[in-house]
């Protein structure tokens, strides 16, 4: 018989919405790279921050591939995403944890971003894009 948790967490992830699916990334890259500051410089434990990363890359890597390039601001986040790649590959290499903790607020902001967005009705978000792109 299969774990109910599992079949619970499973159940609950086929049922989000994309936007839901996006924070949820966001909230796992910001515990991966918590666990990775914690491992370089509390720790010393080189493998769990090594697996962290690593995650945490994977993570990044399925939110570029998501990307719908018709929008916009994809672009602006492919290369926001690319960049927290690339950040957390020198972590892995330097086992330096400094430029990591200087993402994490910025993986908050967008998480946080997103979480608005995910309140905001259909009609409110294109008011929102139409006041945006008036201002230009």
């Amino acid at each position: 018989m299969a774990n109910p948790y599992s079949a619970y967490k499973r159940q609950s992830v086929q049922t989000m919405t994309p936007v839901e699916v996006v924070i949820k990334m966001y909230s796992e890259i910001e515990k991966q790279f918590a666990i990775a500051v914690c491992a370089i410089e509390e720790l010393k434990d080189i493998k769990k921050a090594n697996d962290a990363l690593i995650k945490a890359q994977e993570l990044l890597g399925g939110l570029r591939g998501a990307l719908d390039m018709s929008v916009p601001i994809s672009k602006n986040l492919e290369e926001l995403y690319k960049f927290f790649q690339q950040e957390a590959v020198k972590a892995n290499i330097k086992k330096d944890a400094t430029e990591i903790k200087k993402i994490i607020p910025m993986i908050g902001d967008l998480r946080d971003a997103f979480t608005q967005i995910s309140q905001m009705t259909r009609e409110e978000i294109e008011a929102q894009a139409k006041a945006n792109s008036s201002k230009k």
